[in-house]
């Protein structure tokens, strides 16, 4: 049986199994959390129409015998470069096969089909599987990966797909510049 992706949208009812357990999970971990800060919660903030094309975004699902065992998302950021990856998620009876990083790479094809150049994404403090994918996975860390990540709200990430005029042209240009600015990375981490 093979793996296939497609391009579809979270209204989708293939994306239904996938979508309730990617919020009970954000449930679980962080619940207490919104509960406590009067946030909203994570699977409310965005409407589906975000993830359209038609708005600069993309919702795609990873399917094994026509279920979705994975998929992710992105949605046009602050600028016209910069997408940012949301709902990268795998089923957790399929976990630990490598399938995140296939849904990523495909994010991240799609996202410079797209005319994309930076991917942007937070992720919570009670996610360290998802600190682990995105750095090994050559994105850049936008707080002080030293303090626990307790220590913010939303861990911020970039990556740069390729390069743009007045832009770093490489992610060891982009790492750099981080390191010369730690004070701005904290506060865009904490304003997150």
């Amino acid at each position: 049986m093979s793996d296939r992706f497609i391009y579809t949208t979270p209204l989708d009812p293939l994306a239904r199994p996938l979508i309730d357990e990617l919020s009970y999970e954000y449930e679980s971990r962080y619940g207490d959390f919104y509960r406590q800060e009067g946030g909203q919660r994570e699977m409310e903030k965005y409407p589906p129409e975000l993830f359209s094309p038609d708005q600069g975004g993309n919702f795609v699902l990873l399917l094994r015998g026509g279920q979705a065992v994975g998929g992710g998302a992105f949605k046009r950021h602050s600028d016209v470069h910069t997408a940012e990856l949301k709902r990268v998620w795998t089923h957790s009876a399929y976990r630990r096969q490598g399938l995140a990083a296939q849904v990523l790479q495909e994010l991240e094809a799609q996202a410079l089909r797209q005319g994309y150049a930076r991917l942007y994404l937070t992720t919570g403090f009670r996610q360290p599987e998802a600190v682990g994918l995105y750095l090994d996975h050559g994105y850049t860390a936008l707080f002080d990966t030293s303090l626990p990540h307790e220590t913010y709200r939303h861990l911020p990430f970039e990556k740069w797909l390729r390069a743009v005029e007045g832009r770093p042209s490489t992610q060891t240009e982009a790492d750099a510049s981080w390191r010369h600015a730690p004070d701005n990375a904290a506060q865009l981490a904490r304003a997150a």
